[in-house]
């Protein structure tokens, strides 16, 4: 009896500094993400340059370089760390012998494989297409070839070798479904606004320990594995918090530095689900030498789908895991716990109870007929928990924010309303 051993891919990982970031963190990354796709980062290869060639990316004399090693190492594909054009993919291809991807493609088949829910697999899709609608031309032969392997999951051969008219139309298609599921989403968030649910995002840079922390404080089951992108579908579960008020913590995906246009651009109603959340947590791993780098990373991404102006509590993850704390990063108001451990979870839920949003006031109302147009103001932005028509007028129990209260407390009867964080 013999076993058939599947030897994963062994890869050439090649990164050019030009300056604009920090290409050695970039490239240690991109050895993660390599990885995770299911490949074995074999050998590494840097290059300055004060700008990409326009032909091969990598100087003539240090791709003919990478071209020997590809072929006497007998590697399966060389994987680059930036977006590369299609010109430039065939002339690398032309010349190593072997298939070569960039960091988007690897990013988007990482998305593929981890796609779970019917959005997720739509946001995917959406997002190769229009990754892949401008490539079409400058691909020739290469979109032809069958095989598998890294670069190669997503729409379907068949998908990849239809002309372009035919993928704008699936573009429309996904996009039409995207925004079926995007309103149903909608529909939920409003009843949860009606009810005056208060919603805590999680969110951060991939493998900060999100979906860990989400199953210490709701037992939800969600998928923790030590890799980028282990969670790709948001998941939602109540957290009762020790005060005695419900909230709705919701796990997203996690984020990556120079992440791919198209990537934002199909999950921006996942990630928009974050940014209108009333309470954000930005989870980073505390042990990482770039904590700050991943916590910037996340904020900007937030500020530009416009969460500026919500609470943000900056919670460092993995603390038992900091080897020197005196160099940790530290930053004001920053809770810091271990999400394995369980530890500082209660400092984390006294942390969120303090940014709760506005107090609410459950009231009991007489309101005449002629008040119609308030009745409806209550319906559309309080919680009306019952309503009863009598002879007086319209008899109602509600909970509304400091803001109706103010144009409703003429009509109550009934002491005091009683408060609710």
């Amino acid at each position: 009896m013999f076993e058939n051993e599947t030897r994963p891919e062994q890869a050439l990982l090649v990164a050019l500094d030009t300056g604009e970031y920090d290409a050695q963190a970039s490239l240690d990354e991109l050895a993660e993400l390599t990885r995770t796709a299911g490949a074995e980062p074999a050998f590494f290869l840097t290059q300055k340059r004060p700008a990409p060639d326009t032909a091969t990316c990598l100087g003539s004399g240090m791709a003919e370089e990478a071209a020997d090693l590809v072929k006497r190492e007998e590697l399966d594909l060389a994987i680059f760390d930036r977006e590369l054009s299609p010109t430039q993919i065939r002339n690398l291809e032309e010349l190593f012998g072997v298939r070569v991807i960039d960091r988007t493609t690897l990013i988007l088949d990482i998305f593929a494989q981890r796609a779970r829910s019917r959005e997720g697999k739509l946001q995917v899709e959406l997002a190769q297409l229009r990754y892949l609608l401008p490539r079409l031309g400058g691909k020739g032969t290469a979109l032809s070839r069958l095989g598998g392997g890294i670069g190669t999951r997503g729409p379907g051969e068949t998908k990849l070798e239809t002309d372009r008219r035919h993928i704008r139309r699936r573009i429309s298609g996904l996009k039409a479904q995207l925004e079926e599921v995007e309103a149903g989403r909608e529909l939920i968030q409003r009843r949860r606004q009606k009810a005056g649910t208060v919603t805590v995002a999680l969110v951060g840079y991939t493998n900060a320990g999100k979906s860990t922390l989400m199953n210490q404080l709701t037992q939800a089951g969600v998928l923790a594995e030590d890799k980028l992108f282990a969670t790709l579908d948001p998941t939602a579960r109540a957290l009762k918090l020790p005060c005695g008020k419900t909230v709705m913590l919701i796990d997203t995906v996690g984020l990556i530095r120079r992440l791919p246009h198209h990537l934002v651009e199909a999950f921006k109603s996942t990630l928009e689900q974050a940014a209108t959340a009333d309470i954000l947590l930005n989870i980073c791993d505390a042990s990482s030498p770039e904590a700050g780098e991943h916590l910037r990373v996340t904020q900007d991404l937030l500020e530009e789908l416009g969460a500026a102006g919500h609470p943000v509590i900056p919670v460092l993850n993995k603390w038992d895991a900091v080897t020197d704390p005196e160099l940790a990063i530290r930053l004001p108001g920053a809770v810091r716990i271990s999400a394995l451990k369980g530890e500082g979870i209660d400092r984390l839920l006294e942390a969120i109870e303090a940014n709760l949003p506005e107090k609410t006031f459950q009231v009991e109302l007489l309101l005449p007929f002629a008040k119609s147009g308030l009745a409806a103001r209550l319906r559309e932005e309080g919680a009306v928990l019952s309503e009863e028509y009598v002879a007086e007028g319209l008899r109602l129990s509600a909970r509304v924010d400091q803001r109706l209260f103010a144009q409703v407390k003429d009509y109550q009867t009934g002491g005091e309303p009683e408060p609710h964080q």
